[in-house]
This record gives C-alpha cells, structure tokens and sequence, in this order.
C-alpha cells in the first residue's frame, strides 16, 4: 500500500512538475478606435473585452459587446450603436486567429503576424494583423494596431454625414493573459 501511494504521489509530482499552462484569459482586454475628420475627431474605448490565448496551437479569440464602448459625447454613442453598428442586431464583435511563427517560450518581445477572421456588423473579412508579444512573469502581453475600412462591414453612412466620418478606423489593442485556471 505504501509503494502506490509513493507511487501515486511521484507520479503527480512529476506530471505538474513538467506541466506548464497553456491556456491563458484577458478578462479586461482593451480595444479602442480612433477616426480623425475635419470637423471632429471620434475616439471610443472598450475596457471589457474577453480574450482567450491557447499558447500550444498559437490560437487566439477575441470577443466584445459593441455597446460597451465609451465615446466622449452620448450622442457619438447613440449613432455608434443605433445607426452605425446596429448594437440591437449585431451586439458583438469577435476575432479568431492564429498567431503565425509564436515562440511561447521567448522571454524577449516578439513581433508576429495574427491571421485570422474579423466580424463586425455581421460581416466576416480575412485580416493580418501585425502585434507586439511580450512574456512578463509567466503571463503575455499582445498589444498593436490595425486599420478598419468602414465600407468592408457594410456600415452605412448617410451621404450628409459622409464628410464627418472616416472611411478608415484605426484600432488599437491590448490584452494582458494570466494562466487559465478551471
């Protein structure tokens, strides 16, 4: 009886011993956009996106309530979700991707290159996003920019309104990913 208990307690030992996680959370993942036009300058920012990081098949997702952007003004708010987003029928946007040549176990930042699905509005477009991965105290740091073309997510603008609104977005982002624990 002592042996397999000996046996057992080993057995564990080792298996967390070699064990290192794999699967990581950004429960507050930071997503903000920013769209410069002559007559006034729209920035929003969302502090409650959801990411998860599985570092074993370089897989990353993305998922966020449109409707918890936060602009200056109510009323940029309002049109963002009423107008533009349609938040009531499209309430999230999500991203699934693959992060290409990831090295888990570089201490060093690594630039990479995300390729992965975009859905926004309901439509799904094909992006490669370049991002800055850094590994601080056994959690990662993914952080970078991409632009949005507003007409790719079949956003309509109406044309009196066309002049106030960019037809780029340029987003930026940042998830901090501690060990995903059940």
């Amino acid at each position: 009886m002592n042996k397999i208990f000996t046996f057992l307690f080993l057995l564990t030992f080792i298996a967390d011993f070699d064990s290192k996680p794999n699967q990581f959370i950004a429960n507050q993942g930071q997503v903000s956009f920013f769209s410069y036009t002559p007559v006034e300058n729209i920035e929003a920012k969302n502090n409650q996106v959801l990411s998860l990081l599985d570092t074993s098949n370089s897989e990353i997702a993305i998922s966020m309530l449109m409707r918890a952007f936060i602009f200056k003004k109510a009323l940029m708010y309002e049109h963002f979700n009423e107008s533009y987003i349609e938040s009531d029928i499209h309430p999230k946007a999500n991203f699934d991707g693959k992060i290409i040549d990831f090295d888990a176990s570089l201490r060093e930042s690594q630039t990479r290159i995300i390729k992965g699905t975009l859905t926004i509005h309901g439509i799904s477009k094909e992006m490669d996003i370049k991002a800055t991965i850094e590994l601080k105290d056994d959690a990662y740091v993914i952080s970078g920019s991409f632009d949005v073309v507003v007409k790719d997510f079949d956003i309509k603008i109406p044309p009196i309104l066309a002049s106030n609104i960019a037809k780029t977005i340029n987003v930026m982002f940042k998830f901090e990913y501690k060990p995903y624990e059940e």
